[in-house]
C-alpha cells in the first residue's frame, strides 16, 4: 500500500519546483565552505528537472540517494543543512513529504547561518510560504500532519523532531491556514 506522503506523481512535480527553490535559497551555504563540490547543485538541479517532467520517475527514484553529501563532508552544520535541504528535494520523486524536509532544512541552514539573528528562521518559513504556489499548497495539505504517519519521513525520526519537527510543524500550519 502507498504511504499518503507520497502523493500523485503530478503533486510530486508541483512540489519539487518548490523545495528545489527553497534548497537553493541556502546553496551558497554549503558553497562557501566547499566551492569546488558540485553536489548539491546537482540534486536540485535534478529536482527542477524532475518538476519540469524531464526526468522519468522510475529512474529518479532509483537515483534518489546517488549524488548525496554523506553526514561527515560538510565541516559546519550550516553547510550539512544546507546540503541536506538538497539531498530532499531530489528524494522528492519518491515521496511528496520530502518537499517539507527540503524547506525545513532550508530554515535550519538559515538559521545557523544567522545565529545571531532570532528571526531568520520564521524570516526563511514565511519566505517559503508566500512563495508557494496554490497547486503546492493544495498537494501539500494532503501531506499527513508530522507524526501521524509512520510510513515515510515525516513519521518518527528527524524530520518529525528537534528544530526540524517545530519547522516542519510551523510549515503545516501555515499551508493549513492560507488560502487557495
Amino acid at each position: 500500500m502507498r504511504s499518503p506522503q507520497t502523493l500523485s506523481e503530478a503533486d510530486r512535480r508541483a512540489v519539487a519546483s518548490w523545495a528545489a527553490d527553497c534548497a537553493e535559497r541556502v546553496l551558497g551555504m554549503f558553497e562557501a565552505e566547499a566551492p569546488d563540490d558540485g553536489r548539491p547543485r546537482a540534486l536540485i538541479a535534478r529536482a527542477g528537472a524532475f518538476a519540469r517532467g524531464e526526468l522519468n520517475t522510475v529512474e529518479q527514484i532509483r537515483r534518489r540517494f546517488v549524488g548525496g553529501v554523506r553526514a561527515g563532508d560538510a565541516k559546519s552544520p550550516t553547510a550539512a543543512a544546507a546540503a541536506r535541504a538538497a539531498g530532499q528535494a531530489a528524494a522528492i520523486c519518491h515521496m511528496a513529504a520530502h518537499a517539507l524536509g527540503a524547506a525545513a532544512y532550508a530554515a535550519k541552514a538559515t538559521g545557523l547561518w544567522g545565529p545571531d539573528r532570532p528571526e531568520a528562521v520564521e524570516g526563511e518559513i514565511r519566505w517559503q510560504l508566500e512563495h508557494m504556489s496554490a497547486e503546492v499548497r493544495t498537494a501539500l495539505r494532503a501531506v499527513p500532519p508530522i507524526g501521524e504517519n509512520s510510513a515515510g519521513p515525516l513519521g518518527p525520526g528527524l524530520l518529525a523532531s528537534g528544530q526540524l519537527g517545530t519547522i516542519v510543524r510551523q510549515l503545516q500550519a501555515g499551508i493549513a491556514q492560507s488560502g487557495t
